[in-house]
């Protein structure tokens, strides 16, 4: 078991390092942090909310959309990585088992997003508390309890996030384990986010719908896919006077996100012992 461990490690840490290296990430995180530090020019064009809503929402955006991606394109880009170069075969003809392969590659590439999210985090603070401090020092007490924020909700939406992104690397990661290219690997992948993204209509259908096929259909589309509306908590945070997600509600989201996770890295390793190399 520790031996197993160690080596899931070892596969995990080269796996971080060769992704840090890449430029894609490098490029996707400065455009990421470009796009949060805009936030404030964007807002003179007057959306019709105050500017640190617009802010907050701005900046979990550009978390969700570009986190998102990288989850996709790094998982599948060193999957097929290995594959393509055969240093896979070299290193599963080891005493390496594939599903300490895989898990490994998981591990290293969900690390390298964890480190994402908490540095746009870190990031969409600081520029929260430059704008408030500029409002407060201008408008006074008119504007402390409009511009009061909760700064440590922004790193409970990024892990809440970052629980998303596991799940979104673990279904790439199945779609890896039996696809043959990267490209079919990445247009699959936005496919299936697309779908989960949109899943919340399949509840309300299948809520709607007489017991028949058609009901179990959808009732299964609703199973095989997460429901990612779970993880829209923006709104719920940060700003003063917005309701609050409850602890119960984090246990419930980040246990639903597990389960997923647990779920396609077991079906990834289904497929992926059957596939030749």
């Amino acid at each position: 078991m520790i031996a197993s461990l160690q080596r899931i490690r070892l596969i995990a840490a080269n796996t971080f390092l060769e992704a840090v290296r890449q430029k894609f990430f490098s490029a996707l995180l400065l455009i990421s942090v470009g796009l949060i530090f805009s936030a404030s020019f964007f807002q003179q064009f007057d959306f019709g909310t105050n500017e640190l809503k617009f802010i907050i929402d701005f900046g979990f955006g550009a978390i969700f959309f570009f986190g998102s991606i990288l989850a996709i394109a790094v998982m599948a880009q060193l999957f097929f990585n290995e594959i393509d170069s055969r240093t896979a075969l070299t290193l599963l003809s080891k005493p390496v088992h594939r599903s300490e392969f895989l898990i490994g590659k998981f591990v290293g590439t969900q690390f390298l997003l964890l480190i994402f999210v908490f540095v746009l985090s870190l990031v969409l603070v600081a520029i929260l508390f430059w704008r408030e401090s500029i409002l407060l020092s201008r408008f006074g007490n008119e504007a402390r309890l409009d511009a009061l924020l909760h700064y440590y909700d922004i790193f409970i939406f990024a892990g809440v996030q970052w629980v998303r992104f596991c799940v979104i690397g673990a279904f790439t990661l199945l779609i890896c384990s039996f696809a043959k290219t990267y490209v079919y690997t990445l247009v699959t992948s936005l496919f299936v986010l697309i779908v989960c993204q949109l899943q919340y209509i399949a509840h309300e259908m299948y809520a709607q719908m007489d017991i028949g096929p058609v009901r179990l259909l959808v009732q299964l589309v609703s199973w095989t896919f997460p429901n990612f509306q779970l993880f829209n908590v923006g709104d719920q945070l940060v700003l003063v006077g917005s309701s609050s997600l409850s602890n119960a509600a984090i246990i419930h989201i980040i246990g639903y996100g597990c389960i997923y996770v647990i779920t396609y890295i077991f079906l990834a390793y289904n497929n992926f012992r059957r596939r030749e190399i």
